[in-house]
């Protein structure tokens, strides 16, 4: 397996630190709003990473924090004259439903950077002690970034050059050391939560929260830090600065960042009002659709979104869950049960799209190959399944779908597809607790089945129903 690694600007094969065992950490969003669709996409990304390294049979620990505290969050706590802690604890809730509307998986680990405080201070303890970091007089503490010799090695950046340039990664402080020295602890202001620490009641800078939650959960050396390439620098930079002089040792063995994402080729942004929510596409489109939009194009690539590629990617997920109904519905209504040789030989054959997805996703993780292979299983399914064929034919290519949309976090067989049994069942109950007067039940069963899709008639020959 070849992943591109940031670091070395090349694809590497994959080796973990442990054998099969792989631990990753993804940079998880700032919790003052719903997440936008640029959220989204490393969302969507790493989860599929992640899906795949379990496939291939590795146990993955994999930790996504929250960033509940930060400037963002406090100005709409004082808008909303509400607590930091009541904004950030109500958007988590939302930002969990709308991941598991995208069907993104819980990370193993989701930790909030205000239970991780008193790490945050040890490091930063331990990175004075090390002269890596000065305190000044208002009790300010910052990182001594020309301390790190290897300070630019993730972004290719080099400090003289930015310099040169005028660019500073830090604000400009009378007692600062040089403009580039980045803040790990600052002083709070008024209304602002704070903690107590060794130099002052303040709050951590926002670099030192990801270095520390990664060292807890996953430890002082990780297999892959991931997130979107707005983050490598400074974020990520001043992450290996931080990570490594406190821990001394390699941070991230696999640096892995996704591309932007555009709106109708412009940048995404309030002013030019193309900014959308993950809750307001949800509102035209099933998330799915969304999520197979995002795996059309490799994770590398810049990402445009456009209602006509929407358009299209639902079209894309429509052709490959009406292959899917069409087996399950060949598959329930099968009259011989067991595989002829000729059959077994097809199954054989189905396996090369296997083989081709596999290949697609060991090379960098090209979701967009690997959806061809997919596609391609979909023609061989729909050329080579039929009334004729066996139960145990048509439930072996049906596996094989749903076994390789399963890694793409693809779900095949919606809630609203149920079996023509399943139905049947759901309406003998529902007879049932007429005949038991229990007409609240009949109501629920009634309501149940028009949710996923079920319209019922009550004629005099009987309960009539049909898809809607």
């Amino acid at each position: 397996m070849k992943i591109y690694n940031t670091l070395s600007r090349t694809k590497e094969e994959f080796v973990p630190i442990e054998e099969g065992k792989v631990r990753m950490y993804v940079c998880g969003p700032t919790v003052y709003n719903y997440i936008h669709i640029g959220n989204a996409r490393p969302m969507i990304v790493f989860d599929t990473v992640r899906r795949y390294l379990e496939y291939a049979g590795y146990e993955v620990n994999f930790v996504s924090n929250f960033t509940d505290v930060d400037d963002k969050i406090i100005k709409k706590a004082i808008e909303e004259g509400t607590s930091a802690e009541e904004v950030s604890q109500r958007f988590i809730k939302e930002c969990k439903q709308d991941m598991e509307d995208m069907n993104v998986l819980p990370a193993t680990t989701h930790p909030l950077a205000t239970l991780e405080i008193q790490g945050m201070i040890d490091m930063i303890s331990t990175l004075i002690e090390k002269g890596y970091a000065y305190v000044v007089s208002d009790g300010t503490v910052y990182y001594r970034t020309r301390k790190f010799a290897e300070y630019g090695k993730l972004s290719h950046k080099n400090l003289d050059d930015l310099e040169a340039g005028h660019r500073s990664i830090g604000v400009v402080g009378d007692e600062k050391e040089d403009d580039f020295d980045f803040v790990l602890w600052k002083p709070k202001k008024e209304g602002e939560p704070y903690w107590e620490s060794p130099w002052c009641e303040g709050r951590p800078g926002w670099h030192i929260e990801c270095s520390v939650m990664s060292k807890r959960y996953l430890g002082d050396e990780i297999d892959i830090h991931a997130g979107g390439e707005d983050l490598i620098f400074p974020h990520h930079e001043n992450e290996i600065a931080q990570s490594e002089a406190a821990n001394g040792v390699t941070f991230s063995r696999y640096w892995m960042h996704n591309g932007f994402l555009n709106i109708d080729n412009k940048k995404m942004s309030k002013s030019l009002g193309n900014f959308f929510t993950v809750r307001e596409i949800g509102e035209k489109y099933d998330l799915q659709v969304l999520r197979f939009f995002m795996l059309q194009a490799h994770y590398r690539s810049p990402l445009n979104f456009s209602a006509e590629l929407m358009e299209a990617a639902k079209n894309g997920l429509e052709r490959i869950r009406t292959a899917a109904a069409n087996l399950a519905y060949l598959q329930e209504n099968a009259k011989v049960s067991d595989m002829t040789e000729a059959e077994s030989t097809l199954v054989k054959e189905s396996q090369s799209y296997v083989e081709k997805f596999k290949a697609a996703m060991e090379d960098d993780f090209n979701t967009a190959d690997a959806i061809s292979a997919v596609f391609e299983l979909v023609k061989f399914c729909n050329q080579h399944a039929s009334e004729e064929s066996s139960k145990a034919f048509v439930a072996a290519l049906y596996e094989t779908m749903e076994q390789l949309c399963n890694v793409l976090g693809i779900i095949i067989a919606s809630e609203q597809e149920m079996l023509d049994s399943e139905i049947e069942e759901m309406i003998e109950a529902r007879q049932q607790a007429r005949k038991n007067k229990d007409f609240a039940k009949a109501d629920e069963i009634r309501d149940a089945l028009l949710a996923k899709g079920i319209l019922l008639e009550d004629t005099r020959e009987g309960v009539k129903w049909k898809r809607a």
